[in-house]
């Protein structure tokens, strides 16, 4: 079957703190982006050479990269990893210009990140570089070495479960269902953080099966709730943008936030920007 093309011209910039974050997040909308023809990225601000128990540093940072390419690969889209440290991320300048030029650089249409109130400081420091670009990326004279956006993106937030100081609010809902096999496969070729880190970090690195395809049901039931979540709480979006009869059918979702920075479009033109 010939994909379609309903978003040939639209580029989209994921930005994450880490390796992992955007696949986790919004996989499968990456995916179904792409088979429509759309250009996507994910970068990632650190080379997450600290997230594991047993390595770290630059063999733990090459490793990771290796994983983000084979992902990028399984969904369609390109890969960008920065240098920044993980767990160092930080309110600064330096971090502030790599993200106005990869933002200029892919002549982003859309911009989404995490929400300023996650809970890991790299997330908190990777929202808040996003936002404080959203304006910049439109002026001349910062990141001269970049030629500026004519046209503001709209900016968007991952979801979450976080309730203070406010909690996360919809505005489009993706039907991921279609997309999530290959969501799964692109989190099964990132084994440091699926098979070993995340793991261990819930104390659940015993239970892990031996065989592959034990390996992959356990990562299904493992990311269970967080997969099924937005499905789950935002029924009635669903309904509205799919239609009832759809929306019953729908197993997995990923929905997405509309930020106040940026360009600022109806709710029929974001909409029709996603893949559906």
């Amino acid at each position: 079957m010939a994909k379609k093309k309903d978003h040939k011209s639209l580029r989209v910039i994921m930005i994450g703190a880490h390796p992992d974050d955007c696949e986790l997040k919004a996989g499968a909308t990456a995916a179904l982006w792409a088979d429509q023809g759309a250009a996507v990225e994910f970068l990632s601000l650190s080379n997450g050479d600290a997230g594991h128990q047993e390595i770290g540093g630059a063999p733990l940072a090459k490793r990771r990269r290796a994983e983000a390419e084979r992902s990028a690969r399984i969904l369609g889209i390109s890969s960008q990893i920065l240098s920044f440290h993980d767990g160092e991320l930080t309110h600064r300048l330096e971090v502030r210009w790599e993200v106005i030029r990869a933002i200029r650089n892919w002549r982003a249409d859309i911009v989404i990140t995490h929400r300023p109130n996650d809970y890991h400081p790299d997330h908190r420091y990777t929202s808040q570089a996003v936002l404080d670009s959203a304006y910049l990326v439109l002026i001349p004279n910062i990141c001269a070495d970049v030629p500026p956006l004519k046209v503001n993106p709209v900016f968007l937030y991952f979801a979450d479960s976080f309730k203070k100081p406010n909690p996360f609010t919809p505005d489009v809902i993706v039907d991921a269902t279609p997309a999530m096999d290959r969501k799964m496969k692109s989190l099964d070729t990132m084994d440091s953080q699926m098979y070993e880190w995340l793991p261990w970090v819930e104390g659940r690195l015993a239970e892990l099966p031996k065989s592959k395809k034990g390996r992959m049901k356990w990562l299904h039931d493992f990311w269970e709730d967080h997969l099924t979540r937005s499905a789950s709480e935002y029924k009635e979006l669903l309904a509205e943008r799919y239609g009832a009869k759809r929306a019953a059918r729908v197993i997995y979702a990923e929905s997405f936030e509309l930020c106040e920075y940026g360009r600022q479009p109806s709710r029929e033109e974001i909409w029709k920007m996603f893949p559906k």
